[in-house]
């Protein structure tokens, strides 16, 4: 079953509650998220970009995830 831009924003709001977060894509598999929270000051991107992965819980897990494509952007609140 494909994933909605809702399911993503919900699942991502449970893990940064404190997030500015916005999601775009109707397709079912492919969407763009931007991702701005206080989390991640002091981290990379290769660091906050893991975090938004594994608060999707799998959904882009191997060839069997509901999430095909994911342009993401993250960064820490000026």
């Amino acid at each position: 079953m494909p994933i909605t831009a809702h399911e993503i924003e919900t699942l991502l709001r449970e893990a940064f509650p404190q997030a500015r977060i916005s999601v775009q894509g109707d397709d079912g598999a492919h969407f763009a998220a931007e991702v701005v929270d206080p989390s991640f000051k002091g981290q990379n991107r290769v660091q906050q970009q893991r975090a938004v992965y594994a608060a999707l819980k799998g959904k882009m897990d191997g060839s069997h995830g509901e999430l095909h494509a994911l342009a993401l952007t993250t960064r820490a609140p000026d």
